[in-house]
């Protein structure tokens, strides 16, 4: 049977254990709870084969600023056939006239290449049980989405306050302020095999330590996952509290013709793949 004979349809409840079993197959942590928090904030696809789910895509849109696209799987069994590109047609279909992202594994980056993707960076995925530290003095608790949703903004370039709502719903933030004005943030929340700290967007390297350490020093000995880039220059720190380097990406855009220059030059962000 050939990938022509497929079928794409819109990602419905029904198709949400089948999911999660794509996603263990391939080795990714993602609980029928991340699936959950990935479908509440994106459109959908699935490729179907004879009432079995063999492929999914999601496209996550942050107003009309940009898009990400998450959660490329194809199933083992169908690769080589032409069905990735088939769920990404239909995810660039979804995502209209807007910026593109996403984090390509190392086979999926020819595919995204074709489809007018650059590369843009590495993350590296940092993960295992917290050591203790000390909690640092400079970070408190937030609840007033307001200025962290601001100050994401600029970081990440698009208007993200839906995420960070349902993040505050599941989760928790800290923030530092600097002269009564906020200037960095970071976020926890449950995920895969514990928690993960992201984003976090800070106005320097120093500050990001301390909201990564503010979490770290309420979590000693949980599992916890931060994703970040080569750039920061955070890894052999994250690596020193316990959270060893276990692997990563390559994040891409596919931007309009008229792009503006990335507003994340002026301002610190690690690399959160906020869906996981």
């Amino acid at each position: 049977m050939q990938a022509s004979q497929i079928e794409i349809v819109p990602f419905g409840p029904d198709h949400l254990e089948a999911a999660v079993a794509l996603s263990r197959q391939a080795g990714w942590p993602h609980r029928t709870e991340d699936w959950q928090l990935a479908l509440a904030l994106s459109d959908g696809m699935v490729a179907v084969e004879d009432g079995k789910v063999v492929g999914t895509v999601l496209v996550t849109p942050y107003k009309g600023d940009c898009a990400t696209i998450n959660m490329v799987i194809v199933d083992e069994t169908m690769r080589g056939r032409g069905l990735g590109r088939k769920l990404m047609d239909a995810a660039l279909l979804t995502a209209g006239d807007r910026p593109l992202r996403l984090v390509a594994t190392t086979a999926g980056l020819p595919l995204y290449q074709k489809l007018g993707f650059h590369e843009t960076g590495t993350v590296l995925q940092h993960q295992g049980h917290a050591g203790e530290i000390a909690a640092p003095a400079e970070t408190e608790a937030a609840t007033d989405l307001d200025g962290i949703a601001a100050l994401d903004r600029l970081a990440f370039g698009a208007d993200r306050e839906g995420l960070l709502s349902y993040f505050a719903g599941i989760g928790a933030f800290a923030v530092i302020r600097r002269d009564g004005h906020l200037s960095g943030f970071a976020c926890l929340r449950p995920f895969g095999r514990g928690e993960v700290i992201g984003p976090v967007v800070a106005a320097d390297l120093g500050q990001a330590r301390k909201l990564i350490e503010h979490f770290i020093a309420r979590r000693p000995g949980r599992f916890l996952r931060v994703d970040t880039t080569a750039e920061t220059g955070l890894s052999p720190w994250l690596a020193e509290q316990g959270l060893a380097h276990v692997g990563g990406g390559i994040t891409m855009k596919k931007p309009l013709a008229n792009d503006a220059a990335d507003p994340t030059a002026t301002t610190f962000a690690l690399a959160s793949q906020a869906l996981g």
